[in-house]
């Protein structure tokens, strides 16, 4: 009598987080629909990213127009743009102001107009945004958005991409909600652009960014959701745990976003602009086109201390 072969099976350094349906809302339960007058809203994915038409960008900002804004980043998280021709710094400037007080990485070299961050990459400036983060959660209060301007674009890759961390925190298990409710973790930003310092410039710059703390878990600050708040780059710890125990729970939430159905991915073009709620999202540029050149142009919006 024989005994029938077994099937193998597959060896795994992590189990596999989820198979089938994952819960994809694209706004708060209680938001009620919205409606809108002076934007053509085309989705490119069910709850994430949106491009917006019959916008030009470079006229006048009413209330109205600002307003509808505002609510489409809200349900939306992020927003496309295309063929904004003469987009000037004054007018992203102007942009911007729909959302707050534009607010300076930094890190980020200065350009002729202040406040616009002129980001060039090329051969002898390799792009390092490839890893999913959050825009300045490092600072105590992170900013809330950012309006990103695409000047000068390969003529392939270079696309970014933007991760809903609302549905990252909605698709946890019941058991890893419970496990997060409350927790802290530390947010610091030698880890990333301190590696490329020296010993006196990390100093100069510890002055006024020392390490910080936000929950795990966020609300909103317009809708109240919840949302995800850990990154790859920037959260270095949580507070209260083992070193054991940090490095598997923060790879087990960091590890979120790069969930594909939480994503939307956006293919630049000259003059095209993207709008994101920096609370909300994560996102990654994808360094594909080395050697060749990629400028955009950033502006950060201030935010507020999250709770």
């Amino acid at each position: 009598m024989t005994t029938p072969a077994t099937t193998p099976q597959p060896v795994l350094d992590k189990p596999l987080l989820h198979y089938g349906r994952r819960v994809l809302e694209r706004t708060a339960p209680d938001m009620p629909p919205v409606a809108y007058r002076l934007l053509d809203v085309s989705p490119l994915t069910p709850h994430i990213g949106a491009e917006i038409s019959g916008v030009d960008l470079t006229g006048r900002m009413g209330e109205e127009l600002a307003a509808e804004l505002r609510q489409a980043l809200l349900e939306w998280k992020v927003l496309f743009f295309r063929n904004q021709r003469d987009f000037t710094p004054e007018h992203h400037l102007a942009l911007a102001g729909v959302w707050g007080v534009p607010e300076a990485n930094p890190f980020f070299p200065e350009s002729e107009t202040a406040g616009v961050s002129r980001l060039a990459k090329d051969a002898m400036a390799v792009g390092q945004e490839n890893i999913w983060h959050s825009d300045h959660s490092f600072m105590a209060a992170p900013a809330l958005g950012s309006v990103l301007r695409a000047v000068e674009v390969p003529p392939s890759g270079g696309d970014t991409m933007w991760a809903d961390m609302g549905a990252a925190y909605d698709n946890l298990s019941e058991e890893m909600k419970a496990r997060v409710e409350g927790l802290t973790a530390v947010h610091d930003w030698v880890p990333s652009w301190g590696s490329v310092m020296t010993e006196e410039q990390i100093a100069h710059f510890r002055q006024s960014l020392p390490p910080v703390e936000h929950p795990v878990v966020v609300r909103h600050p317009q809708t109240g959701r919840k949302l995800l708040y850990v990154n790859e780059p920037f959260t270095t710890r949580i507070v209260g745990l083992s070193d054991e125990e940090n490095r598997e729970l923060l790879d087990a939430l960091v590890l979120q976003a790069r969930i594909p159905e939480y994503q939307v991915r956006f293919r630049w073009q000259p003059d095209s602009i993207a709008i994101w709620d920096n609370i909300a999202v994560q996102h990654y540029a994808i360094n594909d086109y080395y050697p060749r050149r990629r400028v955009m142009e950033r502006i950060a919006v201030a935010g507020v201390p999250l709770s």
